[in-house]
């Protein structure tokens, strides 16, 4: 998909610029070695809002961001940190932020100056929960390494370690009276632990699968556990007994949560419900029907009369929580609605999809603002010929145009990817790959039906379609005369066809593993591919010939690329970007900076600047 923007950029190029100085924003911020800035703030992971009300703290790919409630603004990001974040938690008095971080740390931030207090360092794997004790005075964490640790929130000090799973602890909470802590793992127990000593108070044994949420009754006295066994299961906090167990969900619980007064219980389910049910009997009140895909997340307002749920179809739904009556449904993000959230007081509802957070008034369901800068899964990446502008394409559907010399974001074109939509009318398939020929006059598209399709790219108009692959269709590249279409399939090879005719000239079959991507040399005379068999392989164009492979501790490799001179070829694997010399096959060196796989490497036109684009949703500019 590397040129699936080029024709659209062609009415934004301009003179060139040089490529030494970027505006002094997010973008240069913690930046890795070797890269000179960063477009997109990352995909969302959860969102927060402060006690107060005034600031939303955002868990994303690549670090934590800070915004006015009020106004949408992006305030100074949370700086010391820019890897993954998981999870994101205020303090109770609302001055203390903490996150946890993909590379096993949590972070504490100051929540009005956003300023980095310090790293808690201890976890071996990924911080998947945080919660602060009702008084503020201590954090518990927990993790992927199968252990909870105890730290003191002012002094950062490690308190101590609990161990006792045997699986990772995907949800902590303190309850009311701060004296218990509940565990919820993938081990599918649930362990109660002293909050003051951190001695194991007991286990909790019931559930058959992995154990997603734990969460406390108001009054201290019930925990109620959701699990991929479809199940609630409700506790006596005090002694662990089994209560009674809620039956009905007929996919895995994600979610559940008391209301404000303790009488009722909400549960999201993969089964694309949301049931009701009544804390003290466990009687089911009733089944919330509505949402056509898996439910993410679920909130109560304050006063316990409304109930927001965030679902994989994209939409938010507000319910009446006492008749379960459907108030309405909020639309506009255009992918899954992982979080969402009340304000303090109730009047907002600020939800976090992987691209963007929209806040919404809760009484009307208007949409306030979207809070604007984050993308999707980056697929796509390529300069304009002159070097000034750099596009991105993401699985959000849009292109997204970037400054070079400043780094800032100009617009977001939406209307050219829907056009390409429109005019792809007859494709039965999921379309994998779109790309323009040299001349702008022709497109290739490959989708998961197998075929190539060609188009007139001025009317829209079909030309013909290329059949031969057995499997989808992951790349299509033309050659720089536009007389050869090369293309790579699930099914390992590689075809070449005649673009004038249809022809089909002849096959490549030495992967072993997907064709994830192909492109030609500039002076077309080489052809480079990627494959899931983690090998980059060189062939002669004109002959087919396969000349060298390229191997070298690399995963599966989903993206290559060529410097404008032919010189070197980029390589996306993993979390990598490789360089390597183009005649003789030797590696180069390794850049590593995100905190996703990479999609998508491109060249500028100067060949002094490598921009790579990843599934954290965002966009690197390498020296």
């Amino acid at each position: 998909m590397q040129n699936i923007s080029f024709l659209i950029l062609i009415g934004f190029m301009t003179s060139i610029f040089a490529l030494n100085t970027f505006a002094q924003d997010f973008s240069q911020q913690n930046l890795p070695e070797g890269a000179k800035a960063r477009l997109g703030k990352g995909t969302i992971q959860e969102i927060a809002y402060s006690p107060d009300g005034d600031r939303l703290a955002v868990a994303s790919s690549i670090g934590i961001w800070l915004y006015d409630a009020h106004t949408g603004q992006a305030l100074d990001p949370l700086t010391g940190d820019m890897n993954l974040g998981t999870t994101v938690s205020f303090s109770p008095d609302g001055k203390t932020i903490a996150s946890g971080s993909g590379n096993n740390t949590i972070q504490l931030w100051n929540a009005r100056t956003g300023i980095h207090i310090q790293t808690l360092i201890g976890h071996t794997g990924l911080v998947n929960s945080i919660s602060f004790s009702p008084d503020g005075n201590t954090i518990v964490s927990g993790s992927w390494d199968t252990t909870l640790r105890l730290w003191n929130a002012h002094t950062g000090k490690h308190i101590r370690t609990l161990t006792g799973h045997t699986r990772y602890v995907g949800s902590v909470s303190f309850s009311p009276d701060e004296n218990t802590i509940a565990s919820g793992s993938a081990d599918t127990t649930i362990r109660l632990w002293d909050a003051h000593t951190g001695s194991h108070i007991r286990t909790i044994t019931g559930h058959t699968d992995r154990v997603f949420s734990v969460s406390f009754s108001p009054d201290g006295k019930t925990i109620a556990s959701g699990s991929a066994d479809t199940t609630i299961r409700l506790w006596d906090a005090h002694t662990g007994k089994h209560v009674r167990t809620l039956t009905g969900h007929t996919s895995w619980i994600r979610n559940n949560s008391f209301s404000p007064n303790g009488k009722t219980i909400t549960s999201g389910s993969d089964d694309n419900t949301l049931r009701l049910w009544d804390a003290h009997t466990g009687e089911h009140i009733r089944t919330l029907t509505g949402h056509t895909d898996r439910i993410w997340s679920v909130s109560f307002s304050p006063d316990g009369n409304t109930i927001a749920s965030g679902s994989a179809d994209t939409t938010i739904r507000l319910w009446d929580a006492h008749t379960g009556k459907h108030i309405r449904t909020l639309k506009g993000h255009t992918d899954r609605v992982g979080s969402v959230s009340f304000s303090p007081d109730g009047t907002t509802i600020a939800a976090g999809s992987w691209k963007e957070i929209r806040l919404w008034d809760a009484h009307t369901g208007d949409h306030i603002r979207t809070l604007t800068g984050d993308m999707g899964w980056v697929k796509s990446i390529s300069f304009s010929p002159d070097g000034k502008t750099i596009t991105s394409g993401s699985d959000d559907k849009t292109i997204r145009l970037w400054d070079t010399h400043t780094g800032k974001h100009i617009r977001t074109l939406t209307g050219g990817m829907s056009w390409i939509r429109r005019i792809l009318t007859s494709e039965s398939g999921y379309i994998n790959t779109v790309s323009f020929s040299p001349d702008g006059k022709t497109i290739a598209s490959g989708s998961d039906d197998k075929i190539i399709r060609l188009w007139n790219a001025h009317t829209g108009n079909y030309i013909r379609t290329l059949k031969g692959h057995t499997r989808s269709v992951n790349t299509i590249s033309l050659s720089p005369d536009g007389k050869t279409i090369a293309s790579g399939s699930d099914d390992t090879t590689i075809r070449l066809w005649d673009a004038h005719t249809g022809k089909h000239i002849r096959t490549l079959t030495e992967h072993t593993g997907a064709v994830r991507s192909v492109v030609f040399s500039p002076d077309g005379n080489t052809i480079a591919s990627g494959s899931s068999d983690k090998t980059i392989r060189l062939w002669n164009a004109h002959t087919g010939e396969h000349v060298q492979t390229l191997t070298g501790g690399m995963g599966a490799v989903y993206t290559v690329s060529f410097s404008p001179d032919g010189n070197t070829i980029a390589s996306g694997s993993g979390l990598e970007i490789s360089l390597w010399d183009a005649h003789t096959g030797k590696h180069i060196r390794t850049l590593i900076g995100h905190t996703d796989g990479v999609w998508s490497v491109s060249f500028s036109p100067d060949g002094k600047t490598i921009a790579s684009g990843s599934n954290d949703g965002t966009v690197l500019l390498w020296e």
